[in-house]
């Protein structure tokens, strides 16, 4: 028998509200824009979708995420209330485009305090992992892209400030978009975009997806940190993750959605949408980056 559990069924909610409030957003830049330039109008969407379903997994599946707070930090559960609310707001405000400079600028700045306190010391810890690397450039990736929404929602502003978080963003999502095409070189089956543990279904042409998905992060994270073609690459990266998510990650989704076990169904939620979140941080860098560059 299929049993529904309630997390699940609230953070699939929560991301179908989001889905819901920012297609409406993007509407007319979807219908206006030309191209390639759809997809870039719908980087917001990407952006707040996941966001909205990991606030209604900090609500209802606190027990188990307030773990992860570190020990040193008193009132743990506390504290992922906390992150659900801000992770709730910011999605609220990048799906509606309103004050995003805002929204874009804390979540960077939220994403930086985990690496720092969770993340870089795992790391440390244990440097021969390469799953540790992965998970923290993932984190710097989408502070990064938080830092790019903000960025591109200062139009007109030529301040240092702007040209600083554009900067930080590029970067990272450079540095991490040529380290992971390496590590899709190396362990070609498992999945693809960002090269977490689980495996690729074996029915998909997975040494294929993996060695084309490599090549482009790599070329493109390339141009990326040359500051060459940087929006062409940005967009050309982002599209390609985003349909990395709809043909291997959205199979995977829907497999866990008919497994009877609430933690993978979980588990498929959170791989989909955490490498939508990538894509969208990706997006984010070529919709902040100016035309010409």
């Amino acid at each position: 028998m299929l049993i529904i559990s309630h997390t699940v069924v609230l953070t699939y909610v929560a991301g179908i509200a989001l889905f819901l409030i920012g297609a409406f957003a993007a509407k007319n830049d979807f219908v206006q824009a030309r191209g390639l330039d759809k997809i870039l109008a719908l980087t917001n969407l990407f952006f707040a979708m996941p966001l909205a379903v990991f606030a209604a997994e900090h609500f209802v599946d606190s027990q188990d995420i307030m773990k992860l707070v570190p020990k040193f930090m008193p009132r743990p559960l506390f504290w992922t209330y906390l992150v659900g609310v801000a992770l709730l707001a910011a999605s609220l405000s990048i799906a509606t485009k309103i004050q995003v400079r805002w929204s874009g600028l804390l979540f960077g700045i939220m994403m930086f305090l985990f690496v720092a306190m969770m993340d870089f010391p795992g790391t440390l810890k244990h440097p021969e992992n390469r799953f540790t690397w992965t998970f923290m450039l993932r984190e710097l990736s989408f502070g990064g892209g938080g830092w790019l929404l903000a960025a591109a929602a200062m139009n007109g502003d030529h301040s240092q400030g702007r040209r600083a978080l554009f900067t930080v963003g590029r970067v990272l999502i450079g540095i991490a978009a040529v380290f992971y095409g390496i590590q899709h070189f190396l362990h070609p089956i498992n999945v693809p975009g960002v090269p977490l543990e689980r495996l690729m279904p074996t029915w998909m042409p997975r040494t294929l997806i993996s060695y084309l998905t490599g090549a482009i992060l790599i070329v493109a994270g390339a141009c990326i940190l040359s500051a060459k073609k940087t929006r062409l690459a940005a967009t050309c990266l982002g599209t390609w993750i985003f349909l990395v998510v709809l043909a291997v990650y959205g199979p995977i989704l829907v497999v866990a959605l008919m497994d009877p076990s609430p933690a993978e169904k979980l588990e498929g939620s959170n791989y989909f949408f955490d490498t939508l979140l990538y894509a969208g941080a990706i997006l984010a860098l070529a919709n902040a980056t100016p035309r010409e560059g």
